[in-house]
């Protein structure tokens, strides 16, 4: 283990599991159960929300649906699928593998965004939670409690692993050469280019977050710029 102390912050949608899969199914599910215009209003209060809160909040907008839409109970049928959720099998492959590689640099912990009901259960579900040793952060905006997450894990560096180049342009700005930015190329966020070109690279991009089993920590340090 190097002499320093490192803590590897991991994402968790399109970064670990294959989130972009999981509303794929989300949608099938809702085109069946309530028909297609139906399954058009609820994305329309997941929106809603998501302006309101700042952050994805599917089972809020169930929740929205069901005030506006009393004697539908054919959404009833969209929170089972959501509560019982393989989510196991839409974790991208080795993403447990790389967790595990990275814990013999330092400590790995998860920093997500999201709700306090389905994103707790995704990430106790798929196993993230005892890959990571219980180590689990979930906030609104996760790049604006970087000094909570300094005060949970202190560290001489990090390394983020986020699909998302603004988030990952934001920790650099704040942190620095203190830390190591690195991007899976994963989802539709990564594969918005208009977006990725509205902000730094980050220190570090793969294609897929298995081939992060090919970086040591030595590789990644190297890799770090200042700002």
């Amino acid at each position: 283990m190097s002499a320093e102390h490192v803590v590897f912050l991991f994402d968790v949608d399109n970064t670990l599991i294959d989130n972009d899969h999981i509303i794929a199914d989300m949608m099938r599910n809702l085109e069946r159960d309530i028909g297609h215009e139906h399954q058009q209003r609820y994305w329309d209060y997941f929106e809603q929300l998501r302006t309101e809160l700042g952050y994805a909040d599917y089972l809020g907008a169930l929740q929205r649906y069901r005030v506006n839409h009393p004697r539908d109970f054919g959404i009833i049928a969209v929170s089972y699928f959501l509560m019982n959720y393989h989510f196991a099998n839409r974790l991208f492959p080795c993403s447990l593998d790389v967790i595990e590689k990275f814990k013999q640099y330092g400590e790995a912990a998860i920093l997500s965004d999201g709700d306090m009901i389905f994103q707790p259960l995704k990430i106790e579900r798929s196993g993230l939670r005892e890959a990571v040793d219980e180590k689990v952060m979930i906030y609104i905006h996760k790049e604006q409690e970087l000094d909570d997450v300094r005060s949970r894990y202190p560290a001489d560096h990090y390394v983020l692993i986020d699909d998302k180049v603004r988030i990952l342009d934001a920790v650099k700005k704040a942190w620095g050469a203190r830390v190591t930015t690195v991007l899976p190329r994963q989802g539709h966020y990564a594969a918005d280019t208009k977006e990725m070109a509205r902000y730094a690279a980050p220190d570090v991009t793969v294609d897929r977050i298995d081939q992060l089993r090919e970086y040591d920590l030595a590789r990644l340090r190297a890799a770090t710029r200042p700002d």
